[in-house]
């Protein structure tokens, strides 16, 4: 699992230029399902064929960033945000380019609100000339992808959101064993608003839709108080502030949890938003409901998950295949 999530995590893509981790991702699956498609939007679908429920999980593949807006006299590079950037965090990181171009992002001043347009990316040019034969307008850069082990069975870097969601279903894949028609979806643009899950859950039309995304949790000083921690298992959403899932599929995932000795939480998010909001209510709507992995510190640079609950995740996921 570590090894595939540096695949996934060291790949930037952001949300609108996925293709480079779209490409990874069907290398991955390609073996384990009997198609794989990408629709017209960019979403990759990974097919398993089946006559029972039609289920599609979905997972984002895009993650948030950068545009480059401007190129001043003296190669500075103006930026736009692309997503929940939090820009404290980024402030004085590395970043890297869709090219492999490296830089640092810094703000004009020390500010109480840092505001997206008094920061740039300083990539060591002396003149716009020399910026611009590294970086053209509309390129995206990231602050730099990273994956680091700390104690106990901890990991920190980006963007565990959503690659990780991603791995998850990757491994899954490799274990289900059932009759059901299995969609497993990696979507396009959730960070600016889930533009991906739309177009695709009319395209499959599924009867039951999952999605797989990262959570908040209560554990951490200052952290908004939630009944979710670090290692204490996947969390099943409940609401968040974009969808209430439907109550008898949260039932069957609960009852398929405990059946099969899973570790879960109940999520109750007051805040945030992910695929399933757009997969509950498209082409007549669905069932639609949430595998949410608790991550500490989400949309920064130093997000950190538990691999107890990423374990704990698979293990759902592939139950939820074989038993719904």
């Amino acid at each position: 699992m570590i090894d595939l999530l540096k695949k996934l995590m060291l790949t930037p893509s952001v949300s609108g230029r996925e293709d480079k981790i779209r490409e990874v991702i069907k290398s991955q699956v390609s073996p384990y399902v009997d198609e794989v498609i990408t629709d017209p939007v960019g979403n990759l679908i990974a097919h398993k064929k089946g006559n029972g429920k039609k289920i599609m999980f979905c997972a984002h593949m895009d993650e948030i960033g950068f545009f480059v807006t401007y190129i001043t006299d003296k190669g500075f590079i103006k930026i736009s945000p692309v997503g929940g950037v939090n820009l404290t965090s980024a402030s004085f990181t590395e970043v890297i380019s869709e090219n492999g171009v490296d830089g640092v992002i810094v703000p004009e001043k020390s500010e109480d609100t840092l505001k997206a347009e008094s920061m740039y990316i300083d990539i060591g040019a002396r003149t716009k000339k020399q910026a611009e034969s590294k970086v053209s307008l509309g390129d995206f850069f990231v602050v730099k992808p990273s994956i680091k082990k700390l104690m106990n069975q901890r990991y920190v870097g980006r963007p565990f959101d959503d690659r990780v969601g991603c791995a998850i279903l990757i491994e899954a894949l490799k274990e289900v064993k059932t009759d059901n028609d299995l969609y497993f979806v990696f979507s396009i643009q959730e960070e600016v608003g889930g533009r991906g899950a739309k177009p695709v859950t009319y395209t499959v039309r599924p009867d039951i839709g999952i999605a797989l995304d990262v959570t908040g949790t209560g554990d951490k000083p200052g952290a908004t108080p939630l009944a979710i921690e670090l290692g204490k298992g996947c969390a099943i959403k409940l609401k968040d502030s974009s969808v209430i899932c439907a109550p008898s599929l949260v039932k069957d995932m609960q009852r398929i949890a405990k059946e099969n000795g899973i570790k879960y939480q109940n999520e109750v998010l007051p805040y945030g938003g992910t695929d399933t909001a757009g997969i509950q209510v498209t082409a007549g709507g669905c069932l639609a409901g949430a595998i949410s992995i608790p991550s500490a510190y989400i949309h920064s640079s130093v997000e950190m998950i538990d691999m107890v609950d990423v374990k704990e995740a698979v293990k759902l996921t592939v139950s939820l295949a074989n038993n719904l």
